[in-house]
């Protein structure tokens, strides 16, 4: 999908002889954490909100040049690029260039969000199920196998954590029968993280328990 159509104009680039007093009353008149930053046609980077309102309003950008933040994306990027680019620079704001480093505009993180919240993996109903297995061990095609074989379809899928060397890994599953699905990931060598109420795993266990409570208490 092309991003284009959510490139903005209507907040002007800064040049680096802008004073800083100038630029936090921008600030003060807007939501954005950075404000983009050009020399003779070409992007240099950002200037966040947070710094500035630490610097000498007598001063100039090109003073705090060494505080720019470098961060951009291409008119020729995914979405999905452009959203990472977001969340490893805090900013809810990103510079969009072309192959020269001309700046085009800029996209504002809710439109970015939009786009992802139209994927199948938000906005079609269906499980989520998060499961955990070794890095090394665990494999996206015998996942998808897994869950196919039960008649259900991953409706999206990602790492959403890696911590001592194990890796859990949260989908979305097309409506079906969870109960078997989720079993199945444990004859894997998976570990089930998310609960369910379908899960007669969990349940028998439960069970048991209560059972050997009462069988103790007798």
């Amino acid at each position: 999908m092309s991003l284009t159509e959510y490139i903005l104009n209507d907040v002007e680039i800064l040049n680096p002889h802008m004073k800083i007093g100038e630029i936090k009353l921008l600030f003060n008149e807007l939501t954005y954490t950075h404000l983009p930053v050009e020399s003779d046609g070409i992007y240099i980077g950002c200037i966040s909100e947070n710094d500035v309102r630490c610097f000498e309003a007598n001063k100039s950008i090109d003073d705090y040049r060494y505080a720019l933040e470098g961060f951009f994306t291409r008119d020729t990027n995914y979405w999905l690029d452009t959203l990472e680019a977001f969340a490893q620079n805090s900013s809810n704001i990103m510079p969009v260039l072309d192959e020269e480093n001309h700046y085009l505009g800029y996209l504002e993180l809710s439109e970015i969000m939009t786009l992802f919240n139209e994927t199948p993996f938000l906005s079609e109903s269906g499980n989520i199920l998060v499961v955990e297995k070794a890095f090394k061990d665990y494999s996206f095609s015998e996942i998808s196998q897994i869950v196919e074989s039960n008649n259900a379809h991953i409706l999206g899928s990602f790492i959403s954590k890696i911590e001592n060397d194990m890796a859990q890994i949260t989908m979305k599953i097309s409506p079906s029968g969870m109960n078997e699905i989720i079993q199945s990931f444990r004859r894997y060598g998976y570990i089930i993280i998310s609960e369910h109420q379908e899960d007669t795993f969990n349940k028998n266990l439960k069970d048991r328990s209560k059972y050997l409570d009462k069988y103790l208490n007798i």
